[in-house]
């Protein structure tokens, strides 16, 4: 019996989030989309995540173009994206009124798979985007964020899983952000899934450990239905596995993709220049590139490690990489063991920067990890180390309840707040999400406008000799 497997690719997100800053353009990605969109994959991973922020923050591109352009360019594929649950794209709770219009537009705009994941496997956080995927017809895939401590282990997974699947789940995603899954344990996880839902089981890996390969072909003896793969130009290391090495690998065997070989290698030709382009431009890293078996003592996932290696740059601290990695799994065990995923990884990662460079624990604290000790992102899987939430947040209440309970509607709000700037409802979202970052780009966005209303003005003005 044939089981064809299906790829997701992600060299359009996740792939270059992970090895250079997500600093990918989108006149990068539209030369090639059109043999993206003949290659017969499952989905195309192209929003979401960091990308937003990105797109506002460095690039000067509105993200809601880029998605309706690759939407009207590759037509045939699925496109997916990746949501933080209740945090969307943004670093907070936001109010279920945001979470309902932000994905009702993401769906309108041209994505049909949304994944989402909550950093702290909290369901309460995941209840609202699911019933709103659900609503506007989207594909709603919803992830465990896999880690490793002593309260996470199968059973935890596979009771997840089922509660998941209730909640509404059309696929669930085992999102393995930090390549922590071995590959005889997720030979084990996924059978243990299998058993107890009836959905199908998408594994998202990395290959920081060196073990991501290995770990998929046992996932797919075991039953998973789809696995998410990088092109060759940026896959490995902090990305996914290799999309070519998987498909070859799979050719004549019962598992096939039955993806064109050749047509992939066409694509990666392609994606050789753009990777060549990021690392001149300093964005992609050697580090980031090779085997770190440390990664699975670390528990650092690829778009951490190289936010972490950008922040040490940037305040001249290069020399402390080792120092910070070995400092995370410490605050991760004061703060209650949460998976190292956005947000939380950012929180984690940043805090042992600042243990690291000031040279005292919890000298400085941020105003996040004072949050996610309060009980602001949600339920820590294990309670937190008694003297270090006393240091860091005094006797502070902590938060029991769900905390988008406590949140009054925004949208309107920030529509408000947009003023002058309002073209759409999108802008409002990218507000939002981002309120100091969306005017820089609103007011450039602007600017840019009135240059090329300019010129056409004076292209018209101008007499052309016959």
């Amino acid at each position: 019996m044939t089981r064809k497997v299906q790829i997701t690719e992600t060299i359009l997100r996740d792939a270059h989030q992970s090895q250079a800053a997500t600093r990918m353009k989108l006149s990068e990605m539209l030369p090639i989309a059109e043999k993206l969109d003949r290659v017969g994959y499952f989905s195309l991973e192209c929003w979401g995540g960091a990308t937003f922020d990105s797109c506002l923050r460095f690039l000067n591109e509105d993200p809601w173009d880029r998605l309706r352009a690759l939407r009207e360019a590759m037509p045939k594929t699925k496109l997916q994206m990746l949501l933080r649950g209740q945090n969307l794209l943004g670093y907070k709770n936001y109010a279920d009124d945001v979470v309902d219009i932000f994905v009702e537009k993401a769906i309108k705009n041209g994505i049909n798979i949304v994944r989402m994941f909550d950093a702290l496997n909290d369901i309460r956080n995941l209840q609202r985007s699911i019933q709103a995927v659900n609503k506007h017809n989207g594909i709603c895939e919803v992830a465990l964020s896999y880690t490793t401590s002593p309260v996470h282990n199968e059973e935890y997974f596979v009771n997840l899983a089922v509660k998941l699947k209730d909640l509404g789940a059309h696929i669930l995603c085992i999102k393995d952000m930090a390549n922590l899954l071995l590959p005889y344990d997720a030979y084990k996880l996924v059978k243990a899934i299998k058993s107890k839902v009836d959905i199908p089981i998408h594994l998202h890996t990395h290959n920081t450990s060196g073990t991501g390969d290995m770990t998929y072909l046992k996932a797919i003896e075991a039953g998973v239905d789809i696995v998410d793969t990088a092109l060759s130009p940026m896959a490995n290391g902090t990305s996914q596995p290799t999309t070519e090495s998987l498909v070859a690998t799979l050719q004549g065997t019962e598992y096939d993709t039955g993806l064109d070989l050749r047509l992939l290698s066409e694509i990666a030709e392609y994606f050789q220049k753009v990777a060549a382009r990021l690392k001149a431009d300093g964005f992609l890293s050697e580090k980031v590139l090779k085997v770190d078996v440390n990664a699975l003592i670390y528990q650092v996932p690829g778009g951490m490690l190289s936010n972490l290696i950008n922040q040490l740059k940037e305040q001249g601290k290069s020399d402390k990489l080792q120092e910070v990695m070995q400092e995370v799994p410490n605050v991760r065990k004061d703060f209650g063991y949460p998976p190292l995923v956005t947000p939380t990884s950012q929180i984690v990662g940043t805090q042992a920067v600042l243990n690291v460079v000031t040279g005292e624990r919890y000298k400085m604290v941020t105003k996040e990890s004072k949050g996610l000790l309060r009980g602001e992102y949600g339920q820590l899987p294990a309670t937190p180390d008694p003297e270090i939430v006393k240091k860091c947040i005094g006797d502070d209440t902590i938060i029991t309840e769900r905390m988008a309970d406590s949140l009054e509607p925004e949208f309107e709000k920030s529509k408000i707040e947009v003023g002058g700037y309002y073209r759409s409802d999108e802008d409002v979202l990218s507000y939002a999400m981002f309120p100091a970052v969306a005017p820089k780009f609103f007011q450039w966005r602007e600017a840019r406008d009135r240059e090329i209303d300019s010129e056409l003005i004076d292209t018209k003005n101008k007499v052309f000799p016959v």
